[in-house]
């Protein structure tokens, strides 16, 4: 066990975490130059798209250190943003020691400090190593004074680094050895081990990562799952080298894979305790929750004859993702969907990414909304995130909705007009800190239906893309709530209904109205948009009618038989307004959900 160091590697997004990996595995001799490829790690297309680590990963790095001692590093992956940060912390579990990665130009974000912190809660040895000092912009000494400053580490530890030019790497690996402390544990008791991750292998089924950090494992052995109590018979143990690489027992401080004939990918949850079914271990591994997603939108196919495809494919998609949820769904104006639940707005906009691309399946989503829970007359109490399943008002005794604590730092030139932002989407402000001379760090209450929105395309542009947001579920709070209904010539379009607060109602009704004005083609007769609360009109736009010059063919001639001819006009309008039904096209769907930026 001496020579196995178990370590991660966190970071603020795009500060070079992906590619400081694929400077270690090159140097390790895991890659040859023949299989290299930019951010090896990553797995999926639009993750080397956009430059975002979704799914972690993990890998045994064999590596002879200067002492000539020959070192084991498994170096556990993680996912970079908010969303995942329950992930984070359960890969951070499974480690002793944590990389934090530091842009030398951009220094400490908002997301960098949450990492750290999350670290530091598991008592984890925190490496701090300066990225990309290659850069022109980058600025050693002012970082270095900033992990002093804002972290309290010794700045003499890190390691300067520019993971792209290959600089500093091999420095990178000797910390790992010298500073990260070896796994502790006993292979002699019953067997714990940490699920941090799981993935679907369409042959073998789910497979399993997990850290031991008591007992052995080995093939033949029956495992349970804590939580659910599940037990299944391991057919194969081993490591990640890239590849899977089996190996006939797992024991206590090492991290690898097991697969038991595990059908979905749902049974393996994220920091659950995998134990010996006939000797298990007294007590669970701390920390395990249940990952409940916070951000709901319902799916519809543009096509109906596509839902099959759509249902096939999201049930292929939680394979790989435990945290999807779905359940079917109807709405009159669409047809058949689902309605599905994410654990932000990246997961939802990957999960749409994913179904256009890998199953070709063109989609309308409805407008994203979290979860109000709603207290009733009679004293029951109900969650609902559809606006199709709002009580009537008259039933309702006290609206709740959930609020964040937000934390954003930033340059200081950019401080009021974040200031701004941040209570216009009715923040409360609760500290304000300043880190040094140039950089303030907000601390904000803020509902999280407003933070949905555009709330994160806003900030970047308010501050010149300078702040950096990170977040925490806090509480659920009392609430003004209202459903707005959008009718379009009198009907009820249901898959255009939101919650909103009251005070946003108007606001959003009019925009909503306005743009489906211009997507809505113009009808023989006047098309009425209005946005409502219940029986209140609270705003309207008109599609006027296209009108035929009925009078053309009258030249001269008394003026009755224009009259006549235009009364005659108006008869057949006013018929044709009760008979006629007016389409609604895609676009108008897609126009109300646009951000203001968009346009």
């Amino acid at each position: 066990m001496k020579h196995i160091r178990n370590f991660g590697i966190i970071a603020h997004i795009d500060h070079g975490k992906s590619t400081l990996a694929d400077r270690l595995l090159q140097l390790t001799g895991v890659v040859g130059s023949h299989e290299f490829r930019d951010q090896m790690l990553d797995t999926m297309d639009i993750e080397r798209e956009r430059g975002i680590t979704i799914k972690s990963q993990t890998v045994a790095l064999p590596y002879r250190a200067r002492d000539g001692k020959q070192y084991t590093l498994n170096l556990i992956d993680t996912p970079g943003h908010a969303d995942f940060s329950y992930e984070v912390s359960r890969a951070l579990v499974s480690c002793e020691g944590a990389l934090l990665v530091i842009d030398a130009g951009q220094g400490i974000q908002a997301q960098t400090v949450a990492n750290f912190y999350m670290a530091l809660e598991q008592d984890l040895e925190v490496i701090p190593v300066i990225n990309k000092i290659d850069l022109p912009s980058a600025d050693v000494d002012r970082v270095k004074a900033q992990i002093e400053k804002d972290l309290g580490l010794d700045p003499d530890t890190a390691v300067n680094i520019s993971a792209k030019e290959g600089i500093g790497i091999e420095e990178v690996l000797e910390a790992v050895v010298h500073h990260v402390p070896p796994p502790k544990g006993d292979p002699d008791e019953p067997l714990k081990a940490l699920i941090f991750d799981s993935h679907w292998d369409p042959y073998r089924g789910t497979i399993v990562n997990l850290r031991v950090f008591d007992g052995t494992l080995k093939p033949g052995n029956i495992i349970r799952f804590w939580s659910n109590r599940t037990t299944y018979r391991v057919e194969e143990t081993g490591i990640f080298l890239i590849d899977r690489r089996p190996c006939p027992v797992l024991s206590a401080g090492e991290v690898g894979y097991v697969i038991a004939g595990i059908k979905t990918v749902s049974d393996t949850r994220i920091g659950d305790t995998v134990t010996l079914d006939d000797r298990p271990c007294l007590q669970p591994l701390k920390g395990f929750q249940l990952v409940k997603p916070v951000v709901f939108s319902s799916f519809y196919p543009i096509s109906s004859d596509d839902y099959e495809d759509l249902a096939n494919a999201l049930e292929k998609l939680k394979l790989n993702d435990a945290s999807l949820t779905y359940e079917k769904d109807h709405s009159t104006a669409l047809g058949h969907g689902f309605r599905c639940g994410f654990l932000g707005l990246l997961h939802l906009e990957v999960v749409q990414e994913r179904l256009e691309r890998e199953f070709d399946l063109s989609m309308i989503l409805t407008a994203p909304s979290v979860q109000y829970s709603l207290r009733l007359k009679d004293g029951t109490e109900i969650i609902i995130d559809n606006p199709a399943k709002y009580p009537d008002p008259v039933f309702i005794d006290e609206s709740r909705e959930p609020f964040i604590r937000a934390s954003i730092i930033l340059p200081e030139q950019y401080f009021g007009s974040v200031m701004t932002l941040c209570i216009d989407r009715r923040g409360v402000q609760k500290d304000i800190n300043y880190l040094d001379s140039t950089r303030v760090e907000l601390v904000f209450d803020l509902p999280l239906s407003e933070v949905l929105f555009d709330f994160y395309d806003k900030l970047k542009s308010v501050s010149r893309g300078y702040a950096s947001f990170d977040y925490d579920f806090l509480e659920y709070r009392t609430t003004d709530l209202a459903k707005v209904d959008i009718l379009v010539a009198g009907e009820k379009v249901d898959a255009l209904s939101m919650l909103v607060h009251a005070d946003r109602a108007y606001q959003r009704a009019r925009r909503a109205c306005e743009r489906l004005k211009k997507e809505i083609p113009r009808q023989l007769f006047k098309v009425p948009i209005q946005g409502a609360i219940g029986g209140k009109i609270i705003s309207r736009e008109t599609v006027s009618a296209l009108r035929k010059d009925v009078t053309a063919k009258c030249y001269g001639g008394d003026i009755t038989r224009k009259k006549k001819l235009l009364e005659k006009q108006k008869e057949g309008k006013k018929r044709m307004k009760q008979v006629g039904g007016v389409v609604i096209p895609q676009s108008a769907f897609l126009a109300v959900l646009k951000s203001d930026e968009d346009e």
